[in-house]
């Protein structure tokens, strides 16, 4: 056998332009113009890009076509080579400080992000926001599941784009377009089922292809029936939330339930902020949120007895239970929103965590509990704080306020809340 044939056909038909990345036009939308005003010399809002999707929808391949087709320099690591920071700032740091010396420019590639852990690899994650502030070229980054809370920080600092698992007609056109370079003969049904049953894992399809076309010389669909297992996948949010509404059948709603990538906690937040999108009518609604209710009662009774055989029921319920509750609702395309209530948690955690603060500092010198001093005393100082800066700076200092616990009672008047204060102290 030659050295050619030997190539693996996921790397021998690699896209080399852009428009040969199947069925990606959104993401493309997205991206092109974003590193385009790289190239302009503009520094864009965004200094990262997160491009987050299922494996082999197409994510790094379009990277390195962009790259291929702008004349870029691509400097590439994967999760194995920035698990420390002494990696990211030997590598992509310098990369990303220096100009190329026989391209246009770089694109500094960071493959599968989410391989990050958020304890153990805490330094890695900050060289990485470090890197994000000092960069000259586009980073562009790529994770299957971009939820983790320990990706917050990089969220926030990326623009995200999302890659969708590819489609049946997608997949088999690429399938079909391989089978002709190599001349080997094809059944197109055999390619429907080997594509159907990656699940849109373009790379698995292409990988089941090879291994039959090389063992067996033709592709057949009875070949292919035998050889090829259906991949056990799991669904991004936007993905459970749409099977589970086209859903037809009770095991359809609960497998795409049971097979998200984010937890059931989640899920039912994503559902939470959803189901009014998706379900127009009143009464579709009402009984959607009813048996989210209920799931919520489960997942209640879960955590006060730890009796984790209830969770069946919680999925019966984000599943079949939310599926069927659309009666009247017509299935519509509706472009699905990261639930709004996990974003104003996030964003309000440094608040609620000197809110904790305060309230522990107080309960100690006041001697009462923290809920008395949340509900009863804490609204008092803000009023006494946002309207008496100055008796305000003679209470923080006898109760040996920090700051931050300033800032957080006097709000928009702090400032002259610690003018008096320092002065007092001087």
């Amino acid at each position: 056998m030659s050295t050619a044939r030997r190539i693996p056909w996921v790397v021998k038909y690699r896209p080399r332009k852009v428009d040969e990345v199947a069925d990606q036009d959104e993401a493309k939308k997205l991206l092109l113009p974003w590193i385009e005003q790289w190239l302009r010399g503009s520094r864009p809002a965004k200094r990262a890009a997160l491009l987050y999707g299922p494996a082999g929808c197409g994510k790094t391949s379009l990277v390195e076509a962009i790259a291929r087709e702008k004349g870029l320099e691509l400097v590439e690591m994967n999760a194995s080579d920035f698990r420390r920071r002494e990696d990211i700032d030997r590598v992509a740091k310098v990369a990303a400080s220096q100009t190329s010396l026989f391209a246009r420019g770089k694109i500094i590639l960071l493959d599968e992000v989410d391989g990050i852990s958020g304890t153990a690899d805490r330094g890695a994650l900050d060289a990485i926001l470090e890197l994000l502030e000092a960069t000259r070229h586009p980073v562009v980054m790529t994770a299957n599941d971009p939820w983790s809370p320990q990706l917050r920080p990089l969220r926030d600092a990326s623009l995200l784009v999302r890659f969708k698992r590819l489609g049946l007609r997608d997949t088999v056109s690429v399938l079909s377009r391989i089978c002709k370079a190599e001349g080997v003969e094809c059944d197109p049904e055999a390619l429907r089922v080997i594509a159907t049953r990656s699940e849109g894992d373009l790379r698995s399809a292409i990988n089941d292809l090879q291994a039959i076309a090389e063992a067996y010389g033709r592709v057949t669909k009875e070949l292919a029936q035998n050889l090829v297992r259906y991949r056990d996948r799991q669904y991004d949010p936007f993905e459970v939330l749409r099977k589970i509404f086209m859903s037809k059948y009770a095991w359809q709603a609960r497998q795409a339930a049971t097979h998200s990538s984010v937890d059931h906690e989640m899920l039912m937040e994503w559902l939470n902020e959803n189901i009014p999108a998706q379900l127009t009518d009143p009464e579709d609604r009402w009984r959607a949120y009813e048996a989210l209710s209920r799931a919520s009662v489960y997942m209640g009774r879960i955590k006060r007895t730890g009796a984790w055989d209830l969770l069946s029921y919680v999925y019966d319920m984000v599943g079949p239970g939310v599926a069927f509750s659309m009666r009247k609702t017509r299935f519509k395309w509706t472009k699905y929103s990261f639930p709004q209530r996990i974003l104003v948690m996030a964003r309000t955690k440094k608040t609620r965590e000197v809110r904790e603060a305060l309230a522990s500092h107080l309960a100690r010198r006041l001697h009462t509990s923290r809920s008395t001093v949340k509900s009863d005393i804490i609204p008092f100082l803000q009023i006494i704080f946002r309207h008496k800066p100055e008796y305000a700076a003679r209470l923080a200092r006898g109760l040996d306020l920090t700051e931050a616990m300033v800032k957080y009672l006097a709000g928009p008047v702090a400032n002259d809340v610690l003018r008096h204060l320092r002065s007092r102290r001087h």
